[in-house]
């Protein structure tokens, strides 16, 4: 079974290509080098066979957004997980995890793959935690056939990409309590293979057995996303000793998994100071290469519980101006409780905002036209025009309207009624594109004739 790398290594343009082309408004002699290298991929399960939107990531293209849904085992309402995942599709979330390690995750994951036709991503050492939960009554008694089955059970059911943690070894597991953290280790993932190594005494089955899970990633065409075990779940330990030694071995293992054709991204930190998120994504790439780089946040502050969607807004839209491809929401629950459907949304949106906001700086000319059209629609009191272009037309439309006032076109807001600056100097509503544009004039030598 050839994989999307393979296919743009041999020079031939699969349907997804050619989606990604269009979507992007690239061509597909510019997409291509692009994907063989590594630098941009199209997760693609080949056993999901059903319609999906399937999304490029990487350079060059624009910045993608992830939405993180899945029970507990402190609370499993598959119903709920649905509806999240039906509001993440309505808001046009790009990719969609499914993080589920309470209740039957099998089962879970298999619905929630139907109700998002959307790019679909998991994070297989959960359902192994939970058959621990569930059958020895102790996650850590789970065997390392119990990991590699988790990540083959994932790969048939058609999930797109899988959050692997083999870049910390049993090397790296025995520093963690060596090494002063203020947050400690805040990947579940991370922490739940890193306590199996130093209960066993054994390497990390994702490392021992990588080049098996090649073989089955290659089969079904699953990308890998690099997880970071290690990211500091606190800005007072923002690129310490333990997340760069986990990097260098991500590095490292991404080489192996394109020598074989698999597609991978590279996963990020969680909480870095504003001052440190640019040199972090430099940090980052200068190890990683040109793979795409995927980031939780990052958070700028500690202290935004009940807010953190927009601390880690903060820190996502710098990180996507600095060239992050793939930004993981964080929603106002965040390290308080599994979130609801409407912080789902909230979450989202003020990701799609971040990535905007970053890749007005990275892919100007393409998404300016955006903010053209918002700003020719206010200036021209074209309120249908305004909250169609809005990121949240909904929200903009109850705003608009919630004082009893429908305004049509070409009238004031309740914000500065009679006082608007369109009505008080209405000769602003005319604008004249071509004014902008620099004045072409035949060009003239010193002396006035023209050369």
């Amino acid at each position: 079974m050839s994989t999307q790398m393979a296919s743009a290594r041999r020079g031939v343009a699969t349907d997804e290509m050619k989606r990604v082309a269009q979507d992007e408004d690239v061509t597909l002699e510019w997409l291509l080098p692009k994907m063989a290298q590594g630098s941009i991929i199209i997760p693609h399960n080949v056993e999901r066979k059903e319609k999906v939107h399937r999304v490029g990531i990487g350079t060059g293209l624009k910045t993608k957004v992830n939405v993180n849904i899945g029970t507990s085992t402190l609370n499993v309402n598959p119903d709920e997980e649905a509806e999240k995942a039906r509001t993440a599709v309505k808001y046009h979330a790009d990719t969609i995890m499914d993080l589920s390690d309470g209740g039957p995750v099998a089962e879970i994951r298999r619905r929630l793959l139907t109700e998002a036709p959307i790019t679909f991503g998991t994070v297989p050492i959960y359902e192994a935690y939970s058959r621990g939960v569930e059958e020895h009554h102790n996650p850590l008694l789970i065997t390392e056939d119990d990991f590699i089955s988790a990540f083959e059970n994932n790969a048939k059911d058609g999930v797109d990409y899988t959050t692997i943690h083999s870049g910390i070894t049993k090397e790296i597991a025995e520093r963690i309590m060596k090494v002063k953290r203020h947050g400690g280790v805040v990947s579940k993932g991370g922490t739940i293979t890193a306590a199996w190594m130093l209960k066993h005494n054994k390497e990390n089955p994702y490392y021992s057995n990588y080049d098996y899970l090649i073989e089955i990633a290659r089969k079904y065409d699953v990308t890998f996303s690099l997880g970071d075990a290690l990211r500091p779940g606190s800005i007072l330990d923002s690129h310490d000793e333990l997340q760069v030694q986990e990097m260098i071995n991500i590095a490292r293992l991404t080489k192996r998994a394109h020598e074989s054709d698999v597609q991978v991204m590279v996963e990020g930190p969680g909480h870095v100071p504003l001052d440190q998120v640019a040199a972090n994504v430099k940090l980052a790439k200068s190890l990683i290469g040109a793979v795409p780089y995927y980031v939780l946040g990052p958070l700028v502050t500690d202290i935004a519980s009940g807010h953190d969607h927009i601390a880690s807004a903060i820190g996502a839209a710098v990180s996507a101006a600095e060239g992050v491809d793939l930004l993981c929401y964080l929603t106002p629950s965040e390290h308080l409780a599994l979130p609801n459907a409407e912080e789902v949304k909230a979450g989202l949106i003020a990701y799609r905002i971040a990535a905007h906001a970053g890749d007005l700086v990275k892919l100007r000319d393409k998404a300016i036209k955006w903010d053209i059209k918002m700003a020719e629609a206010r200036r021209t009191l074209d309120w249908e025009s305004q909250l169609a272009l809005s990121i949240d037309p909904e929200e903009a439309a109850r705003i608009h309207t919630r004082t009893g006032q429908h305004p049509g076109n070409g009238v004031p807001c309740t914000m500065c009624g009679s006082a608007c600056v369109y009505i008080m100097l209405p000769k602003q509503r005319e604008y004249d594109e071509s004014a902008d544009k620099p004045q072409e004039k035949p060009l003239q030598a010193r002396d006035g004739s023209k050369p």
